[in-house]
This record gives C-alpha cells, sequence and structure tokens, in this order.
C-alpha cells in the first residue's frame, strides 16, 4: 500500500479547471453529452458457491454488512434482482440494447450471452467504413 507523504506536494489535483472550465465544442453545437453504462455483474459477487471464504460485503445496497460464511440469502437475492429482470426493465424503459457481457456473467448466464452472440454481436459489427467514421464521442471540431 502506498502511503502519502505529507512532506511532499499532495499528488492529487483536487482544483482542475477551477472557474475557468474549458468549453468542450461538442459535434453540432451540442451542449451536453450523456453516457449510460450499465454493468452487469450479478454472479460476479463474493460468495461462497463461488469457492469465496464469505458472501460480498462492499458492493451491496446494504449498510457496511459483515462477511457471512455461509450462503448470505439477502446479498444473494439483491444480485439476482439485477439478472432476473432489474438490466432487462432498464434497458427496455431506456430503448437500449445489451452490448458484450464481461467476467463472471460470461460463466452464469448462458441463454444472455448466447442471446447477446447471436442478436446483438451481428448488429454490431460494421463495415470497415463506418468503423472509420467519426464517434458520435468525438470532442474534436472538423
Amino acid at each position: 500500500m502506498t502511503v502519502y507523504d505529507t512532506t511532499l506536494p499532495y499528488p492529487r489535483d483536487l482544483k482542475g479547471y477551477g472557474r475557468q472550465v474549458p468549453h468542450a465544442q461538442w459535434p453540432g453545437g451540442a451542449r451536453v453529452a450523456v453516457q449510460f453504462i450499465l454493468n452487469y455483474e450479478e454472479g460476479g459477487e463474493n460468495s461462497v458457491l463461488h469457492g469465496d471464504a464469505g458472501s460480498e460485503q462492499f458492493l451491496s445496497e446494504m449498510f457496511n454488512p459483515a462477511s457471512f460464511p455461509e450462503r448470505h440469502i439477502s446479498m444473494e437475492g439483491i444480485y439476482e434482482y439485477g439478472s432476473r429482470g432489474g438490466v432487462w426493465r432498464i434497458l427496455r424503459e431506456m430503448g437500449l440494447s445489451s452490448q458484450r457481457p464481461a467476467g463472471r456473467a460470461i460463466q452464469r448466464d448462458e441463454a444472455a450471452i448466447e442471446q447477446w452472440r447471436t442478436k446483438r454481436w451481428p448488429a454490431l459489427k460494421k463495415s470497415r467504413a463506418e468503423r472509420d467514421a467519426p464517434s458520435s464521442s468525438s470532442t474534436k471540431v472538423d
């Protein structure tokens, strides 16, 4: 673990631009850029089912839960809501589609992975010209 030496200048920039924030110059004169990232991590939490010493204790809606050395049904239920209903509800209501699954989610939900492989991945493939086109998130002014 790195410990901050208080005799040296503070290594983090907490001031940033201050009142002089540069203009982003978004394409088309846009004023706001919003990006949504929805992580599907259900099944990736610590669990004795996965061989972990105890249940998840940091990544939950519970306040400071202790790691439990057996199955923690409440913790599992919090995670299961996301894969069983929550993620699909959010994607549907926002008119979004699923992207690339990762981590343990790949090992835990074969049907979701197959849906991604057969329906979403082909739609994401693009021609070379489309891939080389400027990104809608580009901050460069043409």
